[in-house]
């Protein structure tokens, strides 16, 4: 028998829970696409009304946000303005709403694993949003990582055997929505000095999104509701609005255990299984030997992009530590010669401890506006 201390190292909890966030994330992200493709298309459950499909979602999302800051309390509402809320929640909210109107209406054209092979364009339309904002600078070393993506895609398309033009446009009219919602929220909300948690995000952009998404909902898809004969299941689409729901906290729960490598690692990985599982949850989705080739290819890039980013971040932290640490020493330099007796045995109480993680809180924050540009994408379909 191993002692209990033994067993604790061989079993590194804070390890196996990561994994575990990891895991339930991969596999909410998956459910939460394979469940929306099975609703919206004809061939299943037959409701092929996707902005429908998105209000339900924003309307109980927004609900159970309300309920959890306003009733239960369990986190505080920002001090947010009309002018902030104005300038920024509502734009944000309109590109979030286009975004998930348009993904989620591709699943009544192309298959699930084509998405997935188009989503490998987020890294594309996310660079050349951040160069038009400003945010970005335009790299050659990026660009030509743009243009390997870009040339994988088209292989991609072209041996897609179903390959549907109005499908696509969407598709790729989302991501570039998204794209733009992400480097808006960085523009925007980082200007403000405003951090917003899954609860609070959902608290004030769900109810503005439901509220874009009624206005084409009431042109578009309410006659033809009207005169279909569907049959409105409660049960599914609570499930399903639940599955989206749970989705946006494990993004949550990822990105405060792991890095931005590891975020990436799991997305690719999420991809890989998602196009597998939707081989054989959906026989029509057929993949070619031209699909995986340009996949490949856009997945090297894709790979590049994600390392020269990482690579920026720690550069960047590089860069910021000796800054601090050097003020740091002047600050203590200062200190040890206004009271000597301090530098003594316990030493100056006001110098921050040696235990004390100094890259935590430079990690914490490079970490957000790293990954949001690729880990909110993946539950905007």
């Amino acid at each position: 028998m191993l002692p209990a201390k033994r067993v604790d190292m061989l079993i590194n909890k804070p390890l196996m829970l990561t994994y575990l966030y990891l895991l339930i994330y991969i596999l909410l992200s998956s459910g939460v696409i394979l469940y929306n493709k099975w609703v919206l298309s004809p061939k299943y459950f037959n409701f092929p009304f996707p902005i429908t499909l998105t209000m339900i979602h924003m309307a109980f999302s927004g609900a159970i946000a309300f309920i959890l800051v306003r009733v239960l309390k369990v986190v505080s509402p920002v001090n947010m303005t009309f002018e902030i809320y104005a300038t920024c929640v509502i734009p944000i909210s309109a590109f979030f709403a286009s975004s998930l109107w348009f993904g989620n209406t591709a699943y009544l054209h192309i298959s699930v694993a084509f998405i997935q092979m188009l989503k490998a364009l987020m890294p594309v339309a996310t660079f050349l949003m951040a160069v038009i904002c400003g945010t970005d600078k335009l790299r050659c070393d990026v660009f030509w990582n743009m243009v390997l993506v870009s040339v994988g895609v088209v292989i991609s398309s072209y041996g897609e055997i179903h390959f549907n033009v109005v499908g696509t446009v969407y598709q790729v009219t989302g991501i570039f929505a998204e794209a733009l919602r992400l480097v808006l929220t960085q523009v925007l909300l980082q200007k403000k000095g405003l951090t917003l948690n899954p609860i609070t995000s959902l608290y004030y952009i769900a109810p503005c999104s439901f509220m874009f998404l009624f206005v084409p909902w009431y042109f578009l898809e309410k006659p033809g509701m009207e005169v279909s004969q569907i049959q409105f299941n409660f049960w599914i689409f609570f499930s399903n609005a639940i599955c989206a729901l749970a989705l946006n906290f494990s993004i949550f729960l990822v990105i405060g255990r792991t890095g931005a490598v590891t975020i990436r690692v799991a997305g690719v990985l999420k991809d890989w299984i998602l196009i597998a599982l939707s081989t054989v949850i959906f026989p029509e989705s057929t993949i070619t030997g031209l699909n995986i080739i340009g996949y490949a290819i856009a997945l090297c890039g894709v790979v590049m992009y994600n390392y020269l980013k990482v690579k920026d971040v720690r550069a960047s932290t590089a860069e910021i530590l000796p800054e601090r640490a050097s003020k740091e020493w002047r600050l203590d330099k200062k200190s040890s010669d206004l009271y000597p007796n301090n530098s003594n045995d316990g030493g100056n109480p006001l110098q921050p401890s040696a235990d004390n993680d100094e890259e935590t809180p430079l990690m914490a924050s490079s970490r957000l506006s790293h990954i949001g540009r690729s880990v909110l994408g993946t539950h905007a379909a």
